[in-house]
């Protein structure tokens, strides 16, 4: 009977370990504990609903403000000069989308500024998120297609420089409504991953 208590406790202890184990978060990386600039794009290929094509621009704009109301990072356009790379998409139930729509390629840029936002022209292409390849690119033009994706929006942290986006995410968070405001969950979500990882480093001796 001992014998039988005794092992019964031990499969306890081992799933109580396990289960902090999965819940434990992962640490973040230097090149993101160490970034001072960081720039916010919409994910290459995102569709938007027919009935809010304006869906991911808004998105983008609302982690933009975010981020410039925090004050940890600089805001730049350049992808290949920013620190971090952080890629946005709005969820929506499957169905017809727009992709490559207009309204995306905005003709200005946010960037922060005595703590306030300003606006500023934005000159030239901007670099790609992912590498072309050779050959003829993907054409840009808007059309209309068919989505099968989840219905919560994505928030992906990616390494700042030349196609960011083909590595993958140093840190991601999805949810419903995660980029809409108030509140703002995906970047309240990195805000707390950072200061968790921050708290770590600090314990270790």
């Amino acid at each position: 009977m001992l014998k039988r208590s005794a092992g019964l406790l031990l499969i306890v202890a081992a799933f109580t370990l396990l289960s902090f184990a999965k819940k434990k978060k992962p640490e973040l990386p230097d090149l993101v504990l160490k970034a001072q600039t960081a720039a916010v794009i919409i994910e290459p290929g995102a569709g938007e609903p027919i009935n809010d094509v304006s869906a991911n621009r808004i998105a983008q704009e609302n982690v933009e403000k975010a981020i410039t109301k925090w004050g940890r990072f600089r805001l730049v356009s350049d992808i290949q000069a920013a620190d971090l790379v952080i890629a946005v998409r709005t969820g929506h139930i499957s169905g017809p989308a727009i992709h490559n729509s207009p309204i995306d390629n905005r003709p200005v840029i946010i960037q922060p500024g005595d703590g306030n936002i300003r606006m500023g022209g934005e000159q030239g292409r901007p670099s790609d998120a992912t590498d072309p390849g050779l050959g003829t690119p993907p054409s840009s033009d808007p059309r209309l297609g068919t989505d099968i994706g989840s219905s919560d929006d994505t928030f992906e942290v990616f390494r700042g420089g030349e196609y960011p986006l083909d590595a993958p995410p140093v840190w991601r968070y999805t949810a419903k409504n995660a980029l809409k405001q108030p509140p703002l969950a995906a970047v309240e979500q990195f805000r707390k991953a950072i200061q968790e990882s921050e708290k770590l480093r600090q314990q270790k001796p």
